[in-house]
């Protein structure tokens, strides 16, 4: 397999201090939707190695075959999402890749000079974050899941035929 961040970005995250206000401006200003809204999503793992388990809400929506990920952090934990004192950062925050080996890609990666940040897991991803120690902060994410994968399809061409109805549909 090539190195997973040849291949094209998957995803823009932002993290953002209220995820219901994110998802209406981008629906008012940029039309951006239908959005997926996951709730009380628990990722396990360590953060600058250190073991953590952060709480977030996620909203998902495609423009092309670009996913864009609204984070808002809701646990205290540390986490790649705030900042040392815990407020929680705002912004774009990483550009992310689909790999189908994410120990390989994160391998690759520190070859390449970046850094371990945040590694995690949950019942439907594994997630690293990495940073570049010349330029830290800023994040590049591989995500390795099978239900990611699958749901990109089905949701890149509803996003490319969504007639702006029905623009927030919370999942389980």
């Amino acid at each position: 397999m090539a190195c997973a961040a040849e291949g094209p970005i998957y995803q823009i995250g932002h993290v953002v201090a209220d995820l219901d206000a994110a998802i209406a401006s981008r629906l008012r200003t940029a039309r951006i939707g239908p959005w997926l809204v996951f709730r009380g999503v628990v990722l396990e793992g360590t953060f600058r190695a250190t073991p953590t388990a952060v709480t977030i809400d996620v909203g998902l929506a495609w423009r092309g075959d670009t996913q864009i990920e609204l984070i808002e952090v809701k646990s205290e934990t540390p986490s790649p999402y705030q900042r040392a004192d815990g407020t929680p950062l705002t912004g774009i925050h990483h550009l992310a890749w689909i790999t189908d080996d994410l120990d390989a890609s994160v391998a690759e990666a520190k070859a390449r000079g970046l850094a371990e940040v945040f590694s995690a897991a949950n019942p439907g991803a594994r997630v690293c974050y990495l940073e570049d120690p010349v330029e830290p902060g800023f994040l590049y994410e591989f995500i390795e899941s099978e239900a990611t994968v699958a749901m990109t399809g089905p949701a890149v061409v509803e996003a490319a035929q969504w007639d702006g109805s029905n623009p927030v549909r919370e999942i389980g």
